[in-house]
Parts: C-alpha cells; sequence; structure tokens
C-alpha cells in the first residue's frame, strides 16, 4: 500500500487520506479501514442512460471520479475484492446527488477516504499496510492422496494459491493406473509451487500430510529439480520443512502451527508470534485458569488493576458498526499498551484468530492470579457482546463464518 496523501488534523483527529493498493493484501487492510459513515472517493465505471431531443434513449459506460457515505462494506476473500455500497455525496454531470453506488476498490487505482475520526487502531493498520517490509513470510502446502492445497500466510491473510485434485484409483495387481494419477498429481503440485511460491521472500514452506504422502512427494521433488535443473528449488531446499497434518485441506495448517517444533522454525515470522501467544493462553486456561481471561468484562476488570501482560484481539471486533462498542475496544488497547502489555491483533482471515474469535475475540493472560474477577456474572458479559453486535445487517464475513463452520472450528 502507498500512502498518496495524509490529511489529518491533530485536535480531533478528523481528516482524509488517500492510497492505492498494490497488492491482494493491500485490499484487506482497505477493508479494515472502511467504516459505515465514512466517505470513499475513487473512480467508478457507471451506466449512463441519455435521452435524446426525439425521446429515444442511449445507454453507455463511463468511468468517473464519485464520492459515496459508506452504508456497506462486503469483502470477499475468494477474489479478494472490496465493494462499498451507499449514497453519492458529490455533484456530478451523470449521476445525482443521493443516488445509490456501489464502488469497488481495484489495485494500483488511488482511493480517498474521510472520516470524523482517526483513531490509533487505524493508524496501526495504515502503518502496517504501508510498511515496505511487509511480505508473505510462510508458504503452507498440505496434501493427501489426491488433494493439495498451495497456500500463501501473510500478515493478514491465509490466501490460497492453488487447490490440485486428482483421482486416484486404488492399487490393484498388474494395473499401473495407481502409479500413474500419483505421478499425474505429484506434477501438478510441483508446478503450483512453482508458480506461485516466491522463494527471495518465503522464509519457509511448510510441507504436511497424513502418512507418508509428503515424504513421497518430496522426494518426487527432489529427483525432479535435480533431472529439470529447477534453480528455485535447488537453491531454496533447505526451505522445505516436513511435518504432519490430518489432511490436505486449508483448515489442517491450524494442525501444523500448533506443533512446538514447527514454530521453533519460524520464531522470526509475525504469525509464529500471535501463534506461540494464543497457544500459551490456550495451556494457561488448563493449567492456571486465574491468570487466562476472556471476554470484555473481564479482561477490562484485569486491565483496571493493571494487570495484563498480553492481550489478544481480533480485527473483527474493530469493525463493529456499533460507536460505543468499537471505542470501548481501541481505550482497551491503548491502555494495556500503555501499562507495557504485548499486544497481538489477530486478523479474523487466519485460522489463529477464527480460534480466538470462537472465546469473544478478545483473551488476556494476566501477570498475576485474579480470581477475583471470575465472579463477574453472565449478564455483564451478554450486555458487551450484545452492544458489539447490535447492527445484524451488517454483517462482511458472513463467508468466512460460513468456512468455519464447515471446518467444524
Amino acid at each position: 500500500m502507498k500512502l498518496v496523501k495524509r490529511n489529518i488534523s491533530s485536535k480531533d483527529g478528523g481528516g482524509s487520506i488517500t492510497l492505492r493498493p498494490d497488492t491482494p493484501e493491500d485490499l484487506w487492510h482497505a477493508f479494515n479501514l472502511l467504516q459505515k459513515g465514512d466517505c470513499v472517493r475513487c473512480t467508478t465505471v457507471r451506466k449512463v442512460v441519455k435521452e435524446s431531443s426525439t425521446g429515444s434513449t442511449t445507454s453507455n459506460k463511463k468511468r468517473l471520479m464519485l464520492t459515496i457515505e459508506v452504508k456497506k462494506v462486503d469483502f470477499d476473500p475468494d477474489v479478494l475484492e472490496v465493494r462499498i455500497s451507499g449514497k453519492v455525496q458529490s455533484e456530478n454531470d451523470f449521476v445525482r446527488l443521493g443516488a445509490h453506488h456501489t464502488l469497488t476498490l481495484e489495485l494500483n487505482q488511488n482511493f480517498s477516504l474521510e472520516k470524523e475520526c482517526w483513531d490509533q487502531i487505524y493508524l496501526d493498520v495504515i502503518e502496517e499496510a504501508c510498511n515496505p517490509e511487509r511480505q508473505a513470510e510462510v508458504a503452507g502446502v498440505v496434501l493427501h492422496s489426491g488433494l493439495a492445497h498451495v497456500c500463501l500466510v501473510t500478515g493478514a491473510l491465509t490466501i490460497t494459491k492453488a487447490r490440485i485434485e486428482v483421482n486416484i484409483p486404488k492399487k490393484r495387481t498388474g494395473s499401473s493406473q495407481n502409479a500413474k494419477s500419483i505421478k499425474k498429481f505429484f506434477e501438478a503440485v510441483y508446478q503450483a509451487i512453482l508458480r506461485h511460491i516466491d522463494f527471495a521472500r518465503v522464509k519457509v514452506v511448510l510441507m504436511g500430510s497424513p502418512g507418508f504422502v509428503k515424504d513421497d512427494f518430496f522426494k518426487y521433488l527432489q529427483e525432479e529439480m535435480v533431472r529439470r535443473d529447477d534453480r528455485p528449488f535447488i537453491e531454496n531446499k533447505s526451505k522445505f520443512v516436513l511435518c504432519k497434518a490430518s489432511n490436505g485441506h486449508k483448515h489442517a495448517l491450524d494442525e501444523v502451527f500448533s506443533d512446538p517444533a514447527i514454530m521453533a522454525r519460524m520464531n522470526d515470522t509475525k504469525v509464529a508470534r500471535e501463534v506461540e501467544a494464543l497457544n500459551k493462553f490456550m495451556r494457561m486456561m488448563e493449567v492456571d485458569p486465574d491468570r487466562a481471561y476472556y471476554g470484555f468484562a473481564h479482561v477490562s476488570k484485569a486491565q483496571e488493576q493493571l494487570a495484563v501482560d498480553t492481550l489478544l484481539l481480533t480485527d473483527q471486533l474493530f469493525r463493529s458498526s456499533n460507536v460505543k462498542a468499537r471505542k470501548e475496544y481501541v481505550t482497551l488497547v491503548e491502555e494495556a499498551r500503555a501499562a507495557g502489555a504485548k499486544v497481538f491483533i489477530f486478523s479474523s482471515m487466519h485460522l489463529s484468530g477464527q480460534q480466538l474469535q470462537q472465546v469473544s475475540g478478545v483473551a488476556a493472560i494476566l501477570r498475576y492470579p485474579l480470581p477475583e474477577i471470575a465472579e463477574i456474572g453472565e449478564e455483564e458479559e451478554e450486555e458487551v457482546a450484545d452492544d458489539a453486535s447490535s447492527d445484524e445487517e451488517y454483517d462482511p464475513l458472513w463467508r468466512v463464518k460460513e468456512d468455519v463452520a464447515d471446518m467444524g472450528l
């Protein structure tokens, strides 16, 4: 993401910025910046109808510069596309004021975003998005017989770059169909890795499967890279790490990330630090529950006593259309950082973020036990949850929720 222009008041935090998304991940950051009531200005294509003096009409598509007030934002994780719906707020020769329109943010096209107040969470998103060091640090390949997924794990997204599916018949005496199908499957995975993984950026390639599928494929990869003299594979062979996974579906990466030996190979990546913090919280829930709490009411009570050592939240909390609820989470983050706590904001597009969302989306590891805050009643927790989800129609992550339900998480 390139920050083209910034005009934010130091008095009240209001103002606008102009950004240019350069990569698909930048669109995810843009989605996290957009809220109901913001104003967005960018170029768009709209069908324009003209009526001649004789009464006949003609229509054609024109590229226009429009400003709309945001009413709804959708992010499609499959095609990485952001769609913004709202009412036109600027005069235009071809579109009347107040007309409804849907903008689609495009790569390499500037857009301006105006807010009444840019809080610290928004500014953190901009800083992360515009950091030139940001990159996809981890690649994952999970496979079982006949099915494989090649994924890139960036700072904010787990992106499926390729899904390979090949029908492999059972092994029968005197038949070579099984061996031919396996070779065809391995070749497809080989080509997908070569096409989609940039070894200049990726620090580690995790390869997981049940049984010996990963070992057989890695043996095939080593033989073929030498025979074909594929320099990207030969020069980066040490980046491949074999690990156990229950199947070849995307969500099997979660099992890979829970392996301490694997995380040790990834200790300098953002994903590894987040997963380590989440695993520590889960372990603390079992061995020392008075130092591990989740839910806004419990965590905020712990923060009032400056007891929070590590704060974990999902970015979905900051997309709440309820202004009051969002401000409460922003204040919690700012107070925790001021008190020296480590703060991790998980992407809801990562499996770890989806796991955290299952326990309210906010959790904390405490510096010392606080058994007394467990007495907080369920009614207070339910009241906070109702505030955070008061606008049921505004739910841009409906597709993610369905995926999580399908995975049984």
